[in-house]
C-alpha cells in the first residue's frame, strides 16, 4: 500500500501485533504427571435386575432393619435355653465326621451317637470342673492381696484425676479394685450353680438328641438338592466351614492356654491355672480376645513382681498372641471364615449382648450361619460377599489393576532414556 492510497486525516495502518509467547512452566523434573482417571459411568438402569413393581429399596431395607432388632430382643429373651442349644449345634457339627467314622467301621448308629454325645459332654463337663477349681482356688486367695490392691486402685485413681477425669467416675473405677467386690462376683459364680447345672442338663440332652436327628441330614440334603439346591449348598458350606474353624480353633487354644498358664506359672503369678483356662477361652473371641485374657495376669503380676514381671507377661502374651492368631491360625483355617475385621468384631460385641459370654465364644460361627441362610442361599444375595469379606476374587481383580499399573508407569518395550 502506497502513501497515495491514504485519505487525508487517515492514520498509516500498523502492523499486526504478535501474539505473545506463551510461559512455559518449569516442572520438577522427577515429577511424573498421571491422567487423572475418568469417574465410571452411572448405571441406565440400576433395578433392572430386580424386575418391576414392589416396594422401594429404602422401605426394603428398613423393613429388614425393623426385623433384625425384633429378632435380636426375641433371641435375648430366650438366651438362656438358645444359647446351649446353639453350642450343642457347634459340638454336634464338630463331632459329625467322628460319628460317621464309627458307623463306617460297624458301630451301631444309636451307640456311635450315644458315645460321641457322652464324649462331648463328659469333656465339657471336665472343662468346667477344672474350671470351677481354679476358680475356688483363687478366691481362697484373693483377700491376701488386699492391701496391694487397695495401694494401686489409689495410685490409679490419682492418675485418672491428673488428667481430669471426674471424681464420680474415678470413684466407681476405684471400687473395681476392692477384693470385697471380686469376691462377690466369684461367689455369685458359686451360687449360680442352679444355672450351671441347667446349662449342662440342656448341652447334655442336645448333644443325645441331635446327633440322633443329624444321622437323617445327608438324605434329607438329597432330597432338598433338587428343589432348593441353593440352600443345600450354604448348609454344606457352613457346616464345611464351621467345623474347620472350631476344630482349628480349640486346638491352637489349648496351645495357647498351656504355654500361657506355664509362663505365668515360672513368673509367680498367682491363679497361673485360672489365667490359662481364661486364655483358651478368649482364644474363640477374635480381636477382644487377648485383651480380655491378659488384664488379670497383668495386674497380679504387678502385684507379685512389679513392673519386670508385666513386662514378661506382655512379651510373651504377645509373641503367643501374634503367632498362633496371626500366622498359623489363618493359614490352617483358609478362606473358612469369610468375615472381614470390623464385621468380625462388631459381631463379637453384638452376640455378647444377645446371648451372653456364650454368644461371644459362639460369635464367628452363629454368624456364619446367619450368614449361610441369608446371603450365601440366595443367589441374589451373593453379591454382597465381598463386602462381608469374602475378598479371594476382589484380590485377584486387584492384583490384576495393580500389573495393569505397573504397566501403564513402565510400559514394555519403552526405553529409559529422556523424553522429549
Amino acid at each position: 500500500m502506497s502513501e497515495d492510497d491514504l485519505t487525508p486525516g487517515q492514520p498509516p495502518a500498523q502492523p499486526a501485533a504478535q501474539p505473545p509467547a506463551p510461559k512455559t512452566r518449569r516442572r520438577w523434573p522427577l515429577r511424573r504427571r498421571h491422567a487423572r482417571p475418568a469417574p465410571p459411568p452411572a448405571p441406565t438402569d440400576p433395578d433392572a435386575e430386580l424386575g418391576t413393581g414392589g416396594i422401594g429399596r429404602g422401605l426394603r431395607i428398613l423393613l429388614g432393619l425393623a426385623a433384625a432388632v425384633v429378632v435380636s430382643f426375641g433371641m435375648g429373651a430366650i438366651g438362656g435355653i438358645l444359647a446351649p442349644t446353639l453350642l450343642a449345634l457347634i459340638l454336634t457339627i464338630c463331632a459329625q465326621p467322628v460319628r460317621v467314622w464309627l458307623e463306617r467301621h460297624g458301630t451301631p448308629q444309636g451307640v456311635a451317637t450315644g458315645a460321641v454325645g457322652l464324649t462331648l459332654f463328659a469333656l465339657l463337663a471336665g472343662f468346667m470342673a477344672v474350671l470351677w477349681v481354679a476358680t475356688a482356688q483363687f478366691v481362697g486367695m484373693l483377700p491376701q492381696y488386699k492391701p496391694q490392691l487397695e495401694q494401686l486402685g489409689a495410685q490409679f485413681s490419682a492418675w485418672l484425676q491428673s488428667i481430669g477425669v471426674g471424681p464420680q467416675q474415678v470413684q466407681e473405677i476405684k471400687s473395681g479394685f476392692n477384693p470385697t467386690a471380686l469376691l462377690s462376683f466369684f461367689s455369685g459364680l458359686f451360687g449360680n450353680a442352679l444355672g450351671l447345672v441347667t446349662l449342662l442338663v440342656i448341652v447334655l440332652t442336645m448333644l443325645i438328641l441331635m446327633p440322633a436327628d443329624a444321622a437323617y441330614t445327608p438324605t434329607l440334603l438329597r432330597q432338598l438338592k433338587p428343589v432348593r439346591p441353593n440352600l443345600v449348598f450354604a448348609i454344606s458350606g457352613f457346616a464345611v466351614s464351621v467345623r474347620r474353624y472350631m476344630v482349628v480353633t480349640t486346638l491352637l487354644g489349648i496351645a495357647q492356654g498351656v504355654i500361657n498358664g506355664v509362663a505365668l506359672y515360672l513368673l509367680g503369678v498367682p491363679a497361673a491355672l485360672l489365667w490359662g483356662l481364661l486364655s483358651f477361652l478368649c482364644s474363640f473371641i477374635p480381636n477382644v480376645g487377648y485383651f480380655i485374657a491378659i488384664v488379670p495376669p497383668l495386674v497380679f503380676g504387678y502385684l507379685t513382681g512389679g513392673w519386670p514381671t508385666v513386662i514378661w507377661v506382655i512379651i510373651v502374651y504377645g509373641i503367643i498372641n501374634a503367632v498362633i492368631q496371626s500366622v498359623i491360625q489363618p493359614k490352617v483355617v483358609g478362606n473358612a471364615v469369610s468375615l472381614s475385621q470390623t464385621l468380625t468384631f462388631f459381631c463379637v460385641l453384638f452376640w455378647a449382648v444377645v446371648l451372653g459370654p456364650i454368644g461371644a465364644i459362639l460369635a464367628v460361627p452363629i454368624t456364619l450361619l446367619v450368614r449361610a441362610v441369608l446371603v450365601d442361599s440366595d443367589p441374589r444375595a451373593r453379591m454382597w460377599q465381598p463386602i462381608i469379606g469374602d475378598l479371594t476374587h476382589t484380590r485377584e481383580l486387584m492384583k490384576v489393576e495393580s500389573a495393569e499399573r505397573r504397566e501403564e508407569r513402565h510400559p514394555s518395550g519403552s526405553s529409559g532414556g529422556h523424553r522429549s
